[in-house]
């Protein structure tokens, strides 16, 4: 007996530490297997449309050149700098001059032939009279040869040359009349020939159409514009950056629950933890197609005192289409998960302790009505359903009611994943391990 005491000995402590290992693990499995839950909460809900867009200024004024020449001169801002990138400017002031030798030139040749036409009516008008009064000499002695008529003191031959010396002498007279006319309509071409040539003088010189700020600078000086087809883009103004309006790519899917007054907000990079209240104000009519996704530009007002919104920032908008305050809600998890159906039994619960499925959405027999949905709380040892009706949601949470729900109440959004604590509790300590590393 004494032989056999140690074996029996040895064999009762193996069973033990196998016996604990067992209960380890099993203990691990247990803590594996818990569920996440989350209390359904009372709170404020809004239902938005996402979307992404870009801020631009209210007003923008392209201004360019309608002549060609060199950039010579940029003007002065507000401040007493160059005319550059974020100037402000008032009305009137310069922003740029065009080299204008070529235009001054052009405006006084045009001034001259201006009064060489003038020289030309004055000279028309005198040759007129002359021209009338040899008409009138004329006409006199051919009303004379009328009374005589051909006879003995006046021949026939002479009769006939005073007839034709009134004739001639009245349409020279005519003649006279239409050069004076022609001269009239030389001054009237040469009058327009100088304004437009004072005209392109002037738009040498490039004045601020409206106060606001320079948003792009186009040129830089000693540089040469061409006026053809085209004007020549040299300043990109905006004329009031304290009110800015954000153009929105809306989908076609989510146009219908934009209205023009409707409340919108919207963050940008620069200032990602600070959102910007805005309204709408116009939707526009021309949809674009890109990759056959049709979408309509959403124009945003909103107020920029600060200026901190600068021109062509990306925001990411939010348009309000349905507000709840102080409703319950619960995560979409909650709704969207359950456990796997062999698990439910005929009442459609299942056991609280067993394994659970990965989130899907509940089903029901005969399908699901679209505005209700189910939850599932623990019970005791069981989950059970508890079905609700839904109301709307943000995309992470959504408004339930119903007989049952309350605030403060468990739900479950799926399995607990196993924690450290519980990968230690499921490792056999009295299990040999295997040596990590490298060999010391």
């Amino acid at each position: 007996m004494k032989k056999w005491y140690p074996w029996l000995i040895a064999i009762v402590l193996t069973a033990a530490l196998l016996a604990g290992g067992v209960l380890l693990t099993r203990s691990g499995e247990e803590e594996a297997s818990a569920y996440k839950t989350t209390p359904i909460r009372r709170g404020d809900l809004v239902e938005a449309i996402s979307a992404t867009g870009t801020v631009e200024p209210e007003d923008l004024i392209d201004i360019g050149a309608q002549v060609a020449g060199r950039i010579v001169e940029f003007g002065t801002d507000t401040r007493g700098a160059q005319i550059d990138y974020g100037s402000e400017v008032k009305k009137g002031m310069l922003l740029a001059r065009i080299d204008d030798s070529v235009y001054k030139a052009q405006a006084e040749q045009a001034g001259a032939a201006l009064k060489s036409a003038e020289a030309n009516l004055a000279r028309a008008r005198a040759d007129l009279l002359q021209l009338q009064a040899k008409k009138d000499q004329a006409m006199n002695d051919w009303e004379r040869a009328k009374k005589l008529g051909p006879s003995d003191a006046l021949s026939k031959t002479a009769y006939e040359g005073y007839r034709s010396a009134a004739l001639v002498a009245e349409a020279a007279a005519q003649s006279g009349r239409a050069a004076i006319r022609q001269s009239e309509a030389g001054i009237v071409q040469a009058r327009a020939d100088l304004n437009r040539a004072r005209e392109n003088l002037g738009y040498c010189t490039i004045p601020s159409p409206v106060d606001g700020v320079v948003i792009d600078r186009r040129v830089n000086i000693g540089q040469t514009v061409v006026a053809s087809l085209n004007a020549p883009s040299l300043f990109l103004l905006a004329k009031d950056l304290r009110h800015v309006q954000v153009w929105v790519a809306v989908n076609e899917a989510d146009i219908g629950n934009i209205k023009p007054g409707q409340r919108a907000l919207f963050t940008v990079d620069a200032y990602p933890n600070e959102e910007f209240p805005g309204t709408v104000r116009k939707i526009r009519l021309n949809a674009s197609m890109t990759q056959n996704v049709v979408t309509y530009t959403v124009e945003v007002a909103t107020d920029n005192k600060d200026g901190r919104l600068l021109p062509y920032l990306t925001a990411n908008m939010r348009f309000e289409t349905a507000r709840k305050d102080g409703v319950l809600v619960v995560p979409n998890q909650a709704l969207k998960w359950s456990p796997p159906s062999e698990k439910q039994d005929a009442a459609g619960s299942a056991p609280a302790a067993d394994g659970a499925g990965r989130g899907k959405p509940a089903e029901r027999k005969g399908g699901v009505n679209p505005e209700k949905g189910r939850i599932w709380i623990v019970e005791g040892e069981r989950l059970e359903p508890l079905e609700v009706e839904t109301g709307i949601s943000n995309g992470i949470e959504t408004a339930v009611s119903g007989p049952g729900v309350r605030e403060g109440l468990a739900v479950v959004t799926g399995t607990q994943a196993p924690s450290e604590k519980g990968k230690k509790a499921s490792t056999n300590p009295f299990v040999p391990q295997i040596p990590r590393g490298g060999r010391r």
